[in-house]
């Protein structure tokens, strides 16, 4: 079996962040696709509440510097890289003081989500692929865990697609228990047209929910991952009736869980 170049592009990885379904997967599975013999990459936001000193992050200078424009404003491109020692993996971080400084997550203290939260995602994306692009690698699966990564295949099958590192690159989307309950801002779809997406499907983002978003996104999926009996149900339907590759929903401790995704990622 031939060696992949996988991309993951996580929302959250432990021990970075606290334990929970999905920082534990994104943790466990980059582990056991290198040992399988992949080449790995995997990316995360620096949230503000992940202590640097202790995790031991440290500015890449090479990668970092490139200013994005995400409405119109300039925001600059931190590049901070760790490794868990135990996993032999390196995480690289996205990082901005403008949106990801705050000590928290997704939510402010009182558990409100950030009104920010749709710009924070688009430049995480637009962080991962730029990034990708100055190291000059080319993947060959992209893994988007968590709906703060949820704007990156838009990004790869609408701005990125006629970049080389890219044009052959097949897209999984991961269906979790990760949903926000909010919509995000009502401008999200104009935010994402400026940025180079031409689609009439935009209009379905007039109502950013999280299901119209993942509606949005397993549209421009080459393949979909169940990871959670937590998924919501409509969305795991919708990608069924979609017809394209899926691997369904199965428990953590099942003997060949991880030769699953090994196997879903070569047939794709």
């Amino acid at each position: 079996m031939a060696a992949r170049k996988i991309l993951y592009v996580c929302q959250e990885i432990m021990p970075y962040l606290p334990e929970t379904e999905l920082s534990s997967l994104c943790r466990r599975l980059a582990q056991a696709m290198q040992e399988r013999g992949n080449e790995i990459r995997t990316f995360m936001p620096r949230y503000g509440c992940i202590n640097e000193r202790r995790n031991q992050l440290h500015e890449v200078i090479r990668l970092s510097g490139m200013n994005l424009i995400i409405n119109d404003n300039d925001h600059q491109l931190i590049i901070k890289v760790a490794s868990i020692p135990s996993a032999r993996i390196q995480i690289y971080f996205i990082d901005n003081d403008d949106y990801f400084e705050r000590k928290a997550v997704l939510t402010d203290e009182n558990g409100n989500e950030f009104e920010d939260n749709d710009e924070r995602a688009i430049f995480f994306a637009r962080g991962v692929l730029e990034t990708v692009k100055k190291l000059n690698w080319s993947p060959t699966i992209v893994h988007c865990l968590g709906w703060m990564s949820a704007v990156t295949p838009i990004y790869l099958k609408k701005v990125f697609n006629d970049d080389p590192l890219f044009r052959d690159v097949k897209v999984v989307v991961t269906l979790c228990d990760d949903k926000f309950e909010n919509p995000l801002s009502a401008d999200f779809n104009s935010k994402i047209a400026s940025e180079g997406v031409k689609d009439e499907k935009l209009a379905d983002l007039s109502l950013p929910s999280y299901e119209n978003l993942y509606r949005f996104v397993i549209d421009y999926a080459d393949g979909i991952v169940v990871s959670s009996d937590k998924a919501n149900p409509a969305l795991v339907e919708y990608a069924r009736q979609s017809g394209k590759p899926m691997l369904e929903y199965q428990e953590a401790d099942e003997k060949e869980f991880f030769d699953n995704y090994n196997r879903f990622y070569e047939e794709l």
